[in-house]
C-alpha cells in the first residue's frame, strides 16, 4: 500500500527565519524544527513573530514529535509557546535540546514539560510508518543536524541551515558519506536551505574567518566591541581563542549570552581560560587595548543593543572614543537600513565600525554551487526550497534547473499550501490557512493586522481625542468639547484649527441629539468623519480621532453646603407649604422653639436624612 505524504510549510517559505514545517505520512504529523523571527520595520512594537499553528491545534492528536536541527531561534525560538498547548516530545542533539530548555525554563506555562530526547547522527526512530534518521552537517553550531524521513515512497529530507567547509573541525563536520548513502537509497523530495542562494561566491572557510578576527584584535590599540548572534557558538569560539592569542580580556553583556556560554562550556562546546572573562567592574581596571566587549542583546540579536551603547542609552556600556565595533553577524537582506542607520551612530559616538562580510563571504548557509552539491549527492525526485524570501527560492530553483532538475519537479511555496504525494504524483492539494503570530510583551497573538495598521498611523500622523458632554434628555451640549491631540499638531500653534474642530464636532453631536433616532455608534462615526474630512483638508494628515461621548443625568437638587472632604452635598427639594414655613420661622424669631420641635416631629420619616453625593450629578462614560 502506497503512503499518502502531505508536506505543509507553517513558516520560512518567502520570508527570513520561523522556520517550521509539517510532513504528514498516512496521518501521523512530523514537526520539523520551530522556530520565530525577529520583527521587520514594519510590524511596531512586536518583539518577535511565530507561526499560527490553528491547523495543528484542530489536528494535535495527530502530531508524532518535533524534530530540531539546531539551537538558533530560528529553528528552536517558538517550541516555548508551542509546548504550552502540545504535549508532544522533542527530540535534537545535546546542544540543541539544552539550549531548547533554556528558552523553554523561561516559559511559566512550560515548567512541567520534561519530554526532550537526545539524539545524534547515529540514532534511528521506527514510528511505524516512517523511520526517522539524521545526518551531520556544517553550521555556525555545534551538532547541527538534517533529518531523514523513510517512507515506503521514499526519503523525505529536511537539511536545516548547512553549508559545507572543507576546514570544519569536529563537531561542525559534514557526513558527505551519509549523504551520499541517503541519496543511493532513493530520495522522494528534499527541502533545503535557500538563506544564502544569490550568492554566487564561495564562503570564506572558518579557519579564515577565524584568522581576521585574530587580526583585527592585534591591531586595534582600542577597546573593541563585538556584535555577535548569542547561540553562534562557533563564532563565539573564535572570538574567545583571538582575545586569547592577542593578550586581551572578554566581558560577556546580557544574561542570554551568559546562559548560553556556560551551558557551552558544560558541555564542552566553548573551550577557553578561566581568566579569560572579566566583570563589568574588572573592565575600569584594564587598558583599552586589554579589553574585547563581546554585546549580544535581548534574545541574542546584537544591532538594538548596539544602537543603544551608541546612544548612551545603556547602563554600563556605552560606544566610547576610538571604540571599534566589529559586526561578526551577517544580518539579512531585510535589515539592511537597520544596519546603516547603526553604522551611522556608531560613528556619531566616536566610534568605528568594521563588519566581518565587509571583506569575506561569512555567511553560514550554502551558496550557489554548495546547493548544486546537495543536490548531487542526494538525488531528489522533487525540490522544495524553503528558508528565504522569495527571489531566494527561485535563485535556488535556478540553481536545481541547471543540473537537469526538471521545472515541474520543483515547489516554490507559500505558507499552508499543501504539497500532495498521492499515487505517484508530487503536486499542491487544498491549502489551510496560515498567518502569522505576534508576541508583544506576554501577549501572543493578541496583536493583529488591525492593530498594527492602528500602530503605523498613530507613528505617522498621530492621535486626536474629542471629548463632549451631552444631556440626551435635554438634548443638548452640557460642556464645549475639550480636544487633545498628541503627535499631530502643535496645539498652542494651532489655535484656530481647534476652535474650527470644536465648532464642527459641536455641530454633528447637536445635530444627532436633534434626530429622534438617537444612536451612540452613529454619532461617534457622524464626529470621526466631519472631523476627518476638515483635518485632512488643513492638514493633509489623517490622525487617529478617538471621539469620546460623556453623558450626564442630572438630577433637580440642591445644595446644602460643604460635606465631607469639602465636596458640596445636596438633597432632594421637597414641596413644603408655604403658609407653614412662615409660622416656623417666625416662632424662632420670638425665640419660641416648642412649636418648631412639633413641627419637625411631625415630618415625615423620609425627610429627616440627609442624603450625601460624592459628586454634583450621575455621569455615565458611553464607549468611545
Amino acid at each position: 500500500m502506497s503512503a499518502k505524504i502531505k508536506i505543509i510549510p507553517f513558516g520560512g517559505v518567502r520570508e527570513n527565519g520561523k522556520n517550521m514545517y509539517a510532513v504528514d505520512v498516512n496521518g501521523g504529523i512530523y514537526i520539523l524544527d520551530c522556530g520565530l523571527k525577529y520583527p521587520e520595520n514594519e510590524l511596531l512594537g512586536i518583539d518577535v513573530v511565530i507561526p499560527d499553528w490553528d491547523y495543528l491545534r484542530e489536528n494535535k492528536d495527530r502530531i508524532v514529535a518535533v524534530f530540531l536541527t539546531h539551537g538558533h531561534a530560528d529553528a528552536i525560538g517558538a517550541l516555548p509557546y508551542f509546548l504550552t498547548e502540545f504535549n508532544v516530545p522533542v527530540f535534537g542533539s545535546e546542544m540543541t535540546i539544552a539550549l531548547a530548555k533554556i528558552g523553554v525554563a523561561a516559559e511559566p506555562k512550560d515548567k512541567n514539560y520534561d519530554d526532550f530526547h537526545i539524539i545524534d547522527e547515529k540514532t534511528e526512530i521506527d514510528f511505524g510508518d516512517v523511520t526517522v534518521s539524521f545526518f551531520s552537517t556544517t553550521h555556525s553550531i555545534p551538532e547541527s543536524l538534517g533529518i531523514d524521513l523513510k517512507t515506503d515512497e521514499g526519503q523525505i529530507i529536511y537539511t536545516g541551515d548547512f553549508k559545507f567547509d572543507q576546514t570544519a573541525k569536529p563537531g561542525y563536520q559534514t557526513d558527505y558519506a551519509r549523504l551520499g548513502a541517503i541519496g543511493q537509497a532513493g530520495v522522494l523530495a528534499v527541502l533545503s536551505d535557500s538563506a544564502n542562494a544569490e550568492n554566487p561566491a564561495m564562503n570564506a572557510s572558518e579557519q579564515t574567518i577565524a584568522e581576521d578576527i585574530e587580526e583585527t584584535f592585534h591591531y586595534r590599540e582600542g577597546r573593541v566591541v563585538v556584535a555577535c548572534v548569542a547561540s553562534n557558538i562557533l563564532r563565539i569560539q573564535q572570538v574567545f581563542d583571538a582575545a586569547t592569542k592577542t593578550g586581551r580580556k572578554v566581558c560577556l553583556t546580557g544574561q542570554d549570552l551568559e546562559k548560553i556560554v556556560n551551558t557551552a562550556m558544560k558541555l564542552g562546546k566553548l573551550v577557553f581560560n578561566d581568566d579569560l572573562l572579566v566583570t563589568m567592574d574588572q573592565l575600569d581596571q584594564l587598558s583599552p587595548a586589554e579589553t574585547v566587549i563581546l554585546q549580544t542583546g535581548k534574545m541574542g540579536e546584537p544591532i538594538k543593543a548596539i544602537q543603544r551603547m551608541a546612544n548612551k542609552q545603556e547602563k554600563d556600556l556605552n560606544i566610547q572614543e576610538g571604540d571599534l565595533v566589529y559586526i561578526t553577524t551577517t544580518p539579512s537582506h531585510a535589515m539592511d537600513t537597520q544596519v546603516a542607520q547603526t553604522r551611522d551612530m556608531i560613528y556619531r559616538a566616536g566610534g568605528e565600525v568594521k563588519a566581518i562580510s565587509d571583506d569575506l563571504n561569512s555567511s553560514g548557509h550554502a551558496y550557489k554551487r554548495d546547493l548544486q552539491l546537495m543536490l548531487n549527492l542526494l538525488k531528489p525526485k522533487y525540490l522544495v526550497p524553503i528558508q528565504g524570501e522569495y527571489r531566494l527560492l527561485n535563485a535556488h530553483a535556478d540553481a536545481a534547473q541547471e543540473l537537469g532538475m526538471p521545472a515541474d519537479h520543483i515547489f516554490i511555496l507559500a505558507k499552508g499550501d499543501v504539497l500532495t504525494y498521492d499515487q505517484g504524483k508530487m503536486g499542491l492539494g487544498e491549502g489551510i490557512t496560515v498567518s502569522d503570530t505576534m508576541i508583544d510583551g506576554i501577549g501572543v497573538g493578541d496583536i493583529g493586522n488591525i492593530v498594527l495598521r492602528d500602530r503605523k498611523v498613530l507613528a505617522d500622523d498621530g492621535i486626536f481625542i474629542a471629548v463632549v458632554t451631552i444631556d440626551r434628555k435635554k438634548k443638548q451640549i452640557v460642556a464645549d468639547p475639550k480636544i487633545t491631540s498628541r503627535g499631530f499638531v502643535y496645539v498652542k500653534a494651532n489655535k484656530d484649527l481647534m476652535q474650527e474642530s470644536a465648532q464642527i464636532i459641536r455641530k454633528a453631536v447637536q445635530n444627532n441629539l436633534d434626530n429622534k433616532e438617537f444612536d451612540w455608534g452613529h454619532l461617534k462615526q457622524d464626529v470621526r468623519e466631519h472631523l476627518s474630512h476638515y483635518l485632512f483638508e488643513q492638514t493633509h494628515r489623517r490622525p487617529v480621532i478617538l471621539p469620546v461621548i460623556m453623558e450626564v443625568n442630572q438630577h433637580h437638587r440642591r445644595s446644602t453646603g460643604k460635606g465631607k472632604d469639602g465636596e458640596t452635598t445636596q438633597e432632594p427639594v421637597a414641596d413644603k407649604p408655604k403658609g407653614k414655613a412662615k409660622a416656623k420661622a417666625k416662632d424662632k424669631a420670638k425665640g419660641n422653639e416648642q412649636p418648631a420641635k412639633a413641627e419637625k416631629a411631625n415630618k415625615p420619616h423620609r425627610n429627616r436624612k440627609r442624603h450625601h453625593s460624592s459628586k454634583p450629578a450621575t455621569t455615565t462614560d458611553k464607549q468611545a
